[in-house]
């Protein structure tokens, strides 16, 4: 038993040395670029942007109404989406079906809209607030910032710099002239040092997304067997009941010793950053992530035929720059976007302001999960444990209503508009506490104190660095002798 015991202990000190010494450099570049993600986020779009970046509707160009849309767009079931908007100067509408086609529906003549030209996007983009002297930079089919398949259905995207002081370019799909993406020059600098390399990020891995999510599943899970061996190396190496000469706790000197003594305060927060960060590729599908289904929405809307108004308002709207048309509880609704990011409801036919009252929301809601009862209904005025905003807006006041079902699933509402804007379930609520609580230190004492969470988040992750930096030095002198 001596025997098994020295030699595993023997293994035990071996493999955590020489995976170690590459494991190190990884542990060192996440640390460092998980600081940078903390204030530096990789580019996309928010629907405000997007707003923010279209022209008024001109809704006196308007000839086609939302009914014959979707006749021209071949519907025979309300769309997931149908929205107006304008297309350089021409309206349009932007339909996403059920299999997740997209539509481009001119909304003066009723042609489809499935390529635009460079000179199109050109238009397109000198809407932006922020252009200047636009140019056409390239075509691209995919690149750093468009790498990922929520872009496909739009490929390939006219790359367009705006000439503005922060280098903004836009990506225009040549698929139905949407903008789908903006960078700025300082985002592109700071995420070669934030998540491009915390995520391992690279085009030539990423753009195979089941290759790229494996290869980050292994190299963390090995570095993970890695934080293990070490705090268990430090416990058995630490004089924590008989101490070292002069009272020490640890035999070693040096850069060993600090090592040491930084692995066994951060290492089980090394190694609970490791975990969590696992966890977030959901291995073995662990983590149910659900989203609304067909039926779901259809309840929700009470109407599924492929009709909402025969007709649109002739009144001009300044600061109007997109409609959509939704149903909520069986009443036809247009939601309005402001291009200074509000959202309105208006009655589809004649423009008029409406109301939707919470108790018809209320009402809609409890048809979402019809094999279940609604067993909570609550009005949040201040955020809480799984209703809070720091890495994405979210909306307050909101409406929550929790069923029965076996998932005990919660829909979150916006009461002003009826849009549904969160879903969350027992896994859900799970993953939020071993995911963003553990990986991102969204503990609600932190979030409601900051800089509170900022100054722990970086004193952690400068400690982890220690660690890291520490085993480089102590790898590379290994290598060297």
């Amino acid at each position: 038993m001596r025997s098994v015991v020295r030699r595993g202990k023997r293994w035990l000190y071996l493999g955590h040395r020489w995976l170690g010494i590459a494991g190190c450099l990884l542990f060192a570049m996440w640390f460092i670029s998980g600081v940078v993600m903390m204030y530096v986020a990789f580019p996309h779009l928010d629907k405000e942007e997007r707003w923010a970046a279209l022209p008024d509707l001109a809704w006196q160009r308007v000839v086609l109404p939302p009914d014959h849309a979707m006749q021209a767009a071949g519907m025979t079931h309300y769309p997931r989406e149908l929205r107006l908007v304008m297309l350089n100067d021409e309206p349009v509408y932007r339909l996403l079906d059920w299999s997740n086609r997209r539509h481009t529906i001119s909304a003066v003549d009723g042609r489809a809209i499935d390529e635009i030209g460079a000179d199109q996007a050109l238009g397109i983009a000198r809407h932006h607030p922020a252009a200047a002297v636009p140019q056409l930079i390239e075509t691209v089919d995919r690149d750093q910032w468009s790498v990922t398949s929520r872009y496909d259905p739009f490929r390939p995207l006219y790359l367009i710099g705006l000439g503005d002081a922060a280098g903004t370019e836009l990506y225009v799909g040549s698929r139905g002239g949407e903008i789908v993406l903006d960078t700025t020059r300082g985002e592109r600098v700071w995420n070669w040092l934030g998540a491009i390399p915390h995520w391992i990020y690279f085009t030539v891995l990423r753009q195979d997304g089941p290759l790229w999510r494996q290869v980050v599943l292994w190299v963390s899970g090995v570095l993970m067997i890695v934080a293990v061996s070490g705090i268990w190396i430090g416990l058995l190496r630490a004089g924590l009941r008989r101490r070292y000469a002069s009272g020490r706790v640890t035999p070693y000197r040096g850069w060993m010793a600090w090592h040491h003594i930084t692995g066994l305060i951060g290492g089980v927060v090394v190694l609970t950053w490791m975990f969590s960060g696992w966890l977030s590729l959901n291995p073995g599908g662990t983590f149910a992530r659900r989203g609304e289904s067909h039926d779901m929405l259809q309840r929700y809307a009470g109407h599924d035929a492929p009709t909402i108004a025969g007709r649109l308002p002739a009144n001009a709207m300044p600061g109007v720059v997109e409609a959509r048309f939704v149903w909520i509880g069986g009443t036809p609704l247009m939601l309005l976007a402001h291009r200074d990011g509000r959202q309105t409801l208006a009655d589809p036919e004649d423009g008029t302001p409406r109301r939707l009252p919470e108790e018809a929301i209320v009402a809609a809601a409890a048809t979402l999960i019809p094999s279940a009862n609604m067993v909570l209904q609550q009005r949040l005025h201040h955020y809480d444990a799984y209703w809070y905003q720091h890495h994405r807006q979210r909306v307050l006041p909101v409406l929550r209503i929790g069923f029965d079902d076996a998932a005990r699933t919660w829909l979150h509402i916006d009461p002003a508009t009826g849009e549904l804007v969160g879903r969350s379930d027992t896994s859900a609520r799970s993953y939020r506490w071993l995911f963003n609580a553990l990986h991102s230190f969204d503990f609600p004492v932190l979030l409601a104190h900051r800089p509170a969470w900022d100054v722990v988040v970086i004193v952690l992750s400068l400690a982890g660095l220690v660690i890291s930096v520490s085993g480089v030095v102590i790898g590379w002198r290994r290598l060297v002798r």
